[in-house]
């Protein structure tokens, strides 16, 4: 528990700065696996403590904003989880017609439920979760050009964020350990390459669009196996290392409102990772408003994925030294629903299977929460796998069905 005792350290002075422009929350989380773990250096539960605090400074009749959130995790096992970063430490201009972001900052796009193939800002901390919504702090200069035609953002960043991997005592984690210490850049200037990005994004009435481009070091690596990580008289591989290119993506995200329905589409196309390739997701989510004449809305989701690279990663393509992708989804229906109380509590519950429909299996995900007073909320998410094959990279989690309980004190 020392890297525990070592964050909460680190946090305690932040906390007890003078309240009025603080606010955040601090968490503790519980991990538990139904099944015995497939590798022996990996556990049945692991404990967790995570802070996030947000200090807002406002000036100048709010044109000016100054902010600043790092975010701290400690894990009791996996020592790849325990982390500090900064999420944000910005400033905001914001001007009639134009708005400017310096600093280090975070930035969303996307629309559907499932995936965020658009969202290529910043760089996922997958060591906070699984589900890749978490996101590291980029440094970014932003110009937003607010016009009656659309907003045109436009990005530079400077610096590149390697994404975040469990360790051998990790859990999930992929059958192979990723050698994180041994990342390779198709730049010379490796973590130092400056990205740009160019989004513009309107709306006609209650619909929503977007369209951008980004260029730089791509922040979802391929894998590349080192001669080093070959063992000859066997032909184990003991790691396989990230590899991050210079790509070239260009998307559209869209989004509209149809009384009761809501339909989504995210699309990219890319270059620069072996063969130019696309993906899709789309769908609709339709809501039941005041069901038995109650507050409670059910929401009916509906999406389907496509990836033209389907799944790569093999062990002829690894022994070979080329370079693989690792993702399990190619043609993949996702069936959901929401719940939505629309009490005092926010109480609300998603429940959703993914199915392959080229590779075999289903993949079945749980997410509830519930506020508790006015500074308590309870987060709830159960995960698990079924009918997996065994040349599928999701292989790999079959046998870590999971709950994750987290209690979070918000202030």
């Amino acid at each position: 528990m020392k890297h525990l005792s070592a964050i909460t350290a680190l946090l305690l002075p932040a906390l007890t700065v003078q309240a009025g422009e603080w606010s955040g929350y601090v968490a503790g989380e519980f991990l538990g696996f139904t099944e015995d773990p497939q590798f022996s250096s990996q556990y049945n539960t692991y404990l967790s403590v995570a802070a996030e605090p947000e200090y807002i400074h406002e000036w100048n009749e709010g044109s000016d904003m100054f902010t600043f959130t790092p975010y701290a995790l400690g894990d009791n096992h996996d020592y790849r989880r325990t982390h500090v970063d900064i999420r944000e430490l910005s400033w905001n201009h914001a001007a009639d017609d134009w708005e400017l972001t310096a600093g280090v900052s975070k930035v969303f796009w996307g629309v559907t439920e499932s995936v965020h193939l658009v969202d290529i800002i910043n760089q996922t901390d997958l060591v906070v979760n699984e589900d890749g919504e978490d996101k590291l702090g980029q440094p970014m200069i932003n110009l937003s050009l607010i016009r009656n035609w659309g907003v045109v953002d436009m990005f530079v960043l400077p610096g590149f964020r390697e994404r975040t991997f469990a360790s051998k005592k990790g859990r999930p984690r992929f059958g192979i350990d990723i050698d994180t210490d041994d990342a390779l850049y198709e730049s010379g200037a490796k973590e130092l390459h400056t990205d740009f990005a160019l989004r513009w994004s309107h709306y006609f009435g209650a619909v929503d669009i977007g369209l951008a481009h980004f260029h730089g070091t791509a922040r979802e690596p391929r894998f590349v196996v080192l001669p080093s990580a070959i063992n000859p008289a066997t032909g184990a591989i003991s790691g396989i290392s990230p590899l991050y290119e210079i790509i070239d993506q260009t998307s559209v995200d869209f989004q509209a409102i149809y009384g009761s329905w809501l339909w989504k589409l995210e699309a990219v196309t890319r270059s620069g990772q072996g063969d130019r390739f696309y993906s899709w997701a789309g769908g609709y989510e339709y809501t039941f408003v005041g069901v038995f004449e109650s507050q409670m809305d059910i929401g009916v989701i509906t999406e389907y994925l496509y990836d033209s690279r389907g799944d790569e990663i093999n062990q002829t393509k690894a022994l070979q030294g080329q370079p693989f992708f690792t993702s399990p989804w190619q043609r993949d229906l996702v069936l959901g629903a929401r719940l939505t109380l629309n009490d005092a509590q926010s109480t609300e519950l998603l429940a959703s299977v993914t199915i392959d429909l080229e590779g075999g299996g289903q993949g079945y995900n749980i997410e509830a929460s519930r506020r508790f007073g006015d500074n308590w909320k309870l987060s709830l998410e159960a995960r698990a796998l079924s009918n997996i094959p065994d040349d599928n990279t999701a292989a790999s989690f079959r046998d870590d069905t999971r709950l994750r309980m987290e209690l979070a004190r918000y202030f």
